[in-house]
């Protein structure tokens, strides 16, 4: 009987299967890390061929301990990292390069000459011209390898972030396809039109014949083939990681808003049908469903802060996990004045800012590791409160923000994060938001779940933090340690206009 979901989350240090039933049980998981590359300073990379043989490694293991049949996968859905562009060839199947992932910055120099355009490419795609997104990465790989540009011209080379990748190889070379949510990450990508965006493709010399085709985010992508998984089922639903845990957190009414607490931090609201700019969020597609219009999405993303503690755990040596970080938060009253600015690799929303660098300020002789700590801590909750008052600014009001990922755990943070904002922060029991996203959407086009309703209704919480205490002193100083940083850097302390 075929009754269950296959999830595959392919992130960006590890790609995972998860087995759901339609109630959102978790049933089995399997979990592969794969090579992370870094060939110059700031440049990082993945190879596309290791990331479809872990995920095919994933899909068995998560069978395997599930003790299912394969031939009970009634279908499939697809999350992943965003931005992260594979080109390969056509007919050997084969990529031209590595795959640049989303954290490269190696075309920053690209995205900087495109800033005299920022107006034009925000309107269009919601996005502000940054390294981070697609399309400068696809034109730094048809500039930099041998024959691309003409390979391309003359169709035989295809585009995809990592969801179209898996999708072409699970079907066998049949399906050349994204989804608008992923499409959206490109920055050639029209979010009034839903479509590629002919004139930004000739402003980054990007040939239409290499795009995939775009449809809806839970359409039939294809079959999978049974000579790779060992089943053939449908994949019936892809969405990019953090629209898929938006989706997960049941965040279907305008004003709702998920943050996943993770390496960075990305807050996303739903804002409704109708896309709009605000000065430092990005505008994104959360999903389109069949005919019905797509749903948009305000969404802040903070490049650095579980970062912060992996760089507290293994570049100062200061703590041996961060499963210590609550305890040496709370053994201190107050930050006693200590702020660290994480911007290791620049500042992302709302300031969207390459050249700040880290920064920590306040220190005295009395400061010791636990200042640090709680530093690092609250930067974490001090920056989700940049964005969401950013968000707030433009007549979105969050009346509660929904949470799921690692640093979830840490209840410090958490209450912390509460107080700041002063809503209520509700934590998931669902910790698989991102996978869940994608396996309910593809449970619901299978009609395996009878409804969106059916998904809210079983939307589980297993905590609140309510405002306990006013932090206002406390954000103030945090952006006292913000402009010092900007100072330091020689910027201007002030978040883009929109």
């Amino acid at each position: 009987m075929k009754r269950y979901i296959l999830s595959l989350d392919q992130g960006t240090t590890s790609s995972r299967a998860i087995l759901f039933d339609k109630d959102g049980k978790t049933l089995g998981v399997g979990q592969r890390e794969f090579t992370q590359h870094f060939p110059q300073p700031g440049w990082v990379e993945h190879d596309a061929m290791e990331i479809l043989s872990v995920q095919l490694g994933c899909i068995a293991d998560c069978l395997k301990q599930a003790g299912a049949s394969p031939d009970e996968v009634a279908c499939v859905g697809i999350t992943n990292q965003r931005e992260t562009t594979v080109v390969w060839d056509r007919e050997t199947g084969k990529p031209i390069h590595r795959a640049i992932v989303w954290q490269c910055r190696r075309t920053q120099p690209l995205a900087e000459q495109l800033k005299r355009e920022s107006d034009e490419f925000r309107k269009k795609t919601g996005l502000v011209p940054d390294a981070y997104f697609s399309g400068p990465k696809i034109t730094w790989l048809l500039e930099n390898v041998p024959d691309a540009m003409k390979l391309a011209k003359d169709g035989r080379l295809a585009f995809g972030t990592i969801d179209t990748w898996l999708i072409w190889n699970l079907t066998g070379g049949k399906s050349h396809l994204t989804e608008p949510s992923n499409a959206s990450r490109t920055m050639v990508y029209n979010l009034h039109t839903l479509d590629w965006d002919d004139q930004l493709l000739a402003r980054l010399s990007i040939p239409r014949a290499m795009m995939p085709q775009v449809v809806s985010s839970d359409s039939n992508f294809g079959t999978t083939k049974r000579e790779l998984v060992g089943f053939e089922a449908p994949i019936l639903a892809n969405l990019g990681d953090q629209q898929s845990a938006l989706f997960g957190q049941a965040c279907f009414e305008q004003g709702m808003a998920k943050c996943t607490y993770g390496t960075g931090n990305f807050l996303l609201a739903n804002i409704g049908s109708t896309p709009r700019q605000a000065a430092g969020m990005l505008t994104t597609v959360g999903w389109k469903l069949g005919n019905q219009p797509a749903v948009y999405a305000f969404e802040g993303a903070i490049f650095i802060t579980g970062a912060a503690v992996q760089w507290l755990r293994d570049g100062l040596n200061i703590i041996e996990s961060s499963a210590e970080t609550e305890q040496l938060a709370t053994s201190i009253a107050s930050n006693e004045g200590v702020y660290f600015v994480p911007a290791l690799v620049g500042l992302g929303s709302p300031w969207w800012n390459s050249d700040v660098r880290g920064t920590i300020t306040g220190l005295t002789r009395g400061s010791s590791r636990a200042h640090l700590v709680r530093a690092a801590l609250e930067a974490m909750a001090y920056q989700v409160a940049d964005v969401a008052k950013d968000i707030e600014s433009q007549g979105i009001k969050l009346e509660e923000l929904r949470v799921d990922g690692g640093a979830t755990r840490n209840q410090f943070v958490m209450q912390f994060q509460s107080d700041l904002l002063g809503i209520p922060v509700t934590r998931s029991s669902q910790i698989e938001s991102t996978a869940w996203g994608v396996a309910a959407l593809a449970g619901l086009k299978s009609e395996l779940i009878d409804g969106i309703d059916s998904i809210q209704e079983g939307w589980q919480n297993n905590g609140t933090f309510k405002p306990s205490q006013d932090r206002t002193a406390e954000y103030e100083g945090w952006r006292c340690a913000l402009r010092g940083a900007f100072a330091q850097a020689g910027a201007d302390w002030l978040i883009p206009q929109s």
